[in-house]
């Protein structure tokens, strides 16, 4: 009872100079001028005699109308007007270049149409100071870590997110604190004249002064803290440096195909490998260094209303690793993981969410490196984050049913060139999970080869930049229960 006293309370202080400024819902995005003029025969087409885009600035104007699925000239059936327009502001709007996106459509005469699309751009550059938990989630780092202060990096994280007007993004990280890293990533989605084809290179330099390097029973990571000599040296007992480069191929609106290959040096301390009280499998060979070669490929699918948040739609992937230049012993891994997400809308403001995502890693005796499951990232449990449950082989399933209780906007007018208000949606929700982890039995722990399940309640709040925070209200197959709040933010 206290953690559900305490979710209302968040969510009382959050909402409520939220509430307070709350002007009218959002104004549609589409806006139809003289339709009345069209033919009566909705099975007719138009013509599109125009179509003209306003509000670029630094986007080049091209990288918007090759999102757009018809062009000037084209003509489409009176009836899937509507239809073709929801679509097209679907795919410029998930390019994440926009606040806001809306269409004109200008009925001419009975056959003949003009098509304006509005955008506004959002802001670009950030130099971003960085302060955040080194941990897997804010939910351990508060409970297990009691929110220590020590264990947080800080630094800044310079992004463009638009460097050239083709959606090319930089990104730049000094980080220090418990962990160091600097690294720096550009990529280029339209990198041919056709806007088919573009590329990733990146790189960078990582150290920590603890390092994960096995699971205990009650499925709890277990930690090599740092050398009392290291430490007072200044050193880390985990080094690595990385390369990669990638090459993505993007001819219609909704598949990609990525290819990617990496090489990445670690080095560790010697006890980790050469101590049996901590982990000779780490890297299952009897050293402290590896220089490790992952070649992927993905195939993606992404066919929904937003990108962050999806309501309706759906999209998949499947992926292909091979690590290691060998078959066996090692780091040597192929593994084999496709995922399907399945976005409904059931109508009156309700929605249901379906998700399938599963892997493989093969041989099934496999270096601890190579044996994550579940807890790291967006691949866990509702209500088993405190949890990592390792596996070379796992199933997961999702299903959620949201309800949206209001939107707003926030009248904002500091910057308004960028944008004049804030707008909020609030959502309430259900939710179910299913999953199961597969491991050898040497490495067994509790909550390995047996069948997972949890499932809740909570809000969703989803704000300006696809910022969504989210409270939720889990309970698991061990009888515990508690308040776990995540964040997402599309910058």
């Amino acid at each position: 009872m206290n953690d559900l006293k305490k979710i209302i309370y968040c969510c009382i202080i959050i909402l409520t100079p939220v509430l307070s400024f709350a002007q009218k819902p959002t104004t549609s995005n589409f806006n139809f001028v003289d339709t009345a003029l069209l033919a009566a025969n909705k099975q007719n087409k138009v013509c599109i005699k125009d179509l003209i885009v306003k509000g670029t600035k630094q986007t080049k104007i091209y990288i918007v109308y090759r999102e757009i699925q018809f062009k000037k000239g084209d003509s489409i059936v009176i009836a899937d007007l509507y239809k073709e327009l929801e679509q097209a502001r679907f795919q410029v709007y998930n390019t994440t270049l926009f606040n806001e996106v809306k269409f004109e459509l200008v009925a001419l005469d009975s056959a003949n149409v003009n098509i304006n699309v509005q955008v506004l751009e959002r802001w670009y550059l950030y130099p971003v100071p960085q302060f955040k938990w080194i941990d897997r989630n804010f939910n351990e780092w508060y409970r297990t870590y009691k929110a220590s202060l020590s264990r947080v990096n800080y630094g800044i994280k310079f992004v463009h997110y638009n460097l050239s007007g083709r959606r090319d993004q930089l990104r730049i990280y000094f980080i220090n604190g418990y962990t160091r890293n600097v690294s720096f990533s550009y990529t280029a989605p339209y990198s041919n004249k056709k806007l088919t084809e573009g590329f990733t290179i990146g790189g960078g330099y990582l150290q920590k002064r603890e390092l994960p390097i096995s699971v205990n029973y009650n499925d709890s990571l277990l930690f090599l803290p740092s050398d009392p000599i290291l430490k007072a040296r200044g050193e880390f007992i985990y080094k690595s440096w990385y390369a990669n480069a990638g090459y993505t191929i993007r001819r219609g609106f909704f598949t990609k195909h990525i290819f990617s290959a990496s090489y990445t040096y670690v080095k560790l301390s010697d006890s980790i490998v050469l101590d049996p009280q901590y982990n000779p499998n780490y890297f299952k060979d009897p050293v402290n260094s590896k220089g490790i070669v992952d070649l992927i490929y993905k195939l993606q699918y992404i066919n929904v209303d937003n990108g962050s948040y999806p309501l309706k739609g759906k999209n998949y992937f499947l992926t292909l690793q091979k690590r290691g230049l060998g078959f066996t012993g090692g780091v040597n891994m192929f593994m084999i993981e496709a995922g399907w997400n399945r976005y409904y809308d059931l109508g009156k403001k309700w929605y249901g969410i379906g998700q399938v995502i599963g892997s493989i890693k093969l041989p099934f005796d496999q270096a601890y490196i190579n044996q994550r499951g579940f807890g790291y990232g967006d691949n866990y449990l509702r209500g088993l984050e405190y949890y990592v449950i390792d596996g070379v082989a796992t199933a997961l399933v999702k299903s959620t049913i949201k309800k949206k209780l209001i939107a707003f906007d926030i009248p904002f007018r500091l910057f308004p060139k960028v944008f004049t208000k804030i707008p909020i949606s609030i959502f309430a929700k259900s939710f179910v999970d299913v999953g199961y982890a597969y491991t050898k039995k040497k490495y067994d722990t509790y909550l390995n080869n047996r069948l997972l399940y949890s499932g809740g309640f909570g809000i969703d709040i989803l704000t300006l930049y696809d910022i969504n925070l989210r409270f939720e209200y889990s309970f698991n197959q061990l009888g515990e229960k508690g308040l776990f709040l995540h964040n997402q933010s599309g910058f």
